[in-house]
C-alpha cells in the first residue's frame, strides 16, 4: 500500500454530481469513515459493474454510519450512469484528476491502453457485466484508471488504498467489509474463476 499523503489529497476539490457544490475531498470523512472508490469513467462497463458489486454493501455502510462515495474523472457519461442507478452511494467529480494523480492511479498510453483492455481480467469482468445485463460504451477518456481509498472517520488513518493495475481489478467485497472492521452478509457476483486459460464458473 502506497503511502497517502491525505492532507494534501482532502485539499483537492470534487464537485457534486447532484447539487454541482464543490467540496474539498476532506470534508467527505470530516465525520465519519468513507469508501471513495474512483472510478476510470462512467461509461465504462466494469466501473458500472463494480458499482454495482459495491452498492450491495450500502446498506451494511449505512448501518455501521460509513459513508459510501463514487468519484468520477470527467462528467462525460454521468447523466446515463445516474439514470442507470448502479451506484447507491454520492457521486463526485474530479475534474482536474487531482485525486486520481495525487493515488497514483495511472494513465495508460495510446499503446498499453490496448493490451490491458484486451487482458483476461477485463475480458472476465465484461462477460459478468453482460451476463448481468449492463453495458458500457468507449465515450470519455479511455486512459485513465482508477481505484479505491477507504479513510477513517477525521482522516485519522488510511484503511485501504488501492490502485488498479489492469482496468479489470476490483477490491472484493470482504476484503472493503475487513479494512471497516464491519460484517456484511453479501453475497458477491460470480465472477469465473480462471486458471490461466482454463475457466469455469
Amino acid at each position: 500500500m502506497a503511502n497517502v499523503d491525505l492532507a494534501r489529497v482532502g485539499k483537492n476539490v470534487v464537485k457534486s454530481a447532484d447539487s454541482g457544490e464543490c467540496v474539498e475531498l476532506q470534508s467527505l470523512w470530516q465525520d465519519q469513515p468513507v469508501v471513495l472508490f474512483f472510478l476510470r469513467r462512467f461509461g465504462c462497463q466494469i466501473c458500472r459493474w463494480t458499482a454495482s458489486e459495491i452498492s450491495k454493501l450500502e446498506p451494511n455502510l449505512r448501518a455501521a454510519g460509513i459513508a459510501l462515495v463514487g468519484i468520477g474523472p470527467e462528467e462525460v457519461g454521468l447523466k446515463e450512469f445516474k439514470e442507470g442507478g448502479f451506484f447507491k452511494g454520492s457521486i463526485y467529480v474530479d475534474e482536474k484528476k487531482k485525486c486520481y494523480k495525487d493515488l497514483g492511479f495511472k494513465r495508460y498510453t495510446a499503446l498499453s491502453v490496448v493490451p490491458a483492455a484486451l487482458g483476461k481480467k477485463v475480458r472476465d469482468g465484461a462477460a459478468k457485466a453482460s451476463a448481468e445485463g449492463i453495458q458500457g460504451n468507449f465515450s470519455g477518456d479511455l486512459l485513465q484508471s482508477g481505484g479505491m481509498l477507504i479513510v477513517a472517520k477525521g482522516g485519522e488513518k488510511v484503511l485501504l488504498h488501492f490502485i488498479q493495475d489492469s482496468p479489470g481489478d476490483i477490491v472484493p467485497l470482504e476484503d472493503i467489509s475487513s479494512a471497516l472492521s464491519i460484517s456484511a452478509n453479501v453475497e458477491a457476483g460470480q465472477k469465473p474463476v480462471c486458471n490461466d486459460d482454463v475457466c469455469t464458473r
